[in-house]
């Protein structure tokens, strides 16, 4: 499996997990946004974004074309 495809792969399961918190429990946007250390939702932003900017970087790449920021 490509790293761009195991990126993929940590997203779609962060995905999965926060849609099945938000299923289960709600969700506020206390907890979205400063969900506190211990809390399933602390940090998902901050690494589901990495993440998405790995693989960004990784497509443009492989296309060869640049990232404007």
């Amino acid at each position: 499996m490509s790293e761009k495809a195991e990126l993929i792969a940590k997203m779609l399961e962060l995905q999965k997990k926060f849609i099945a918190y938000e299923h289960e429990n709600g969700l506020s946007m206390d907890e979205y946004y400063t969900a506190a250390e211990g809390h399933p939702l602390h940090n998902y932003r901050e690494e589901f974004a990495e993440l998405a900017i790995k693989v960004n970087s990784i497509a443009h790449e492989e296309k060869g074309s640049q990232r404007f920021y």
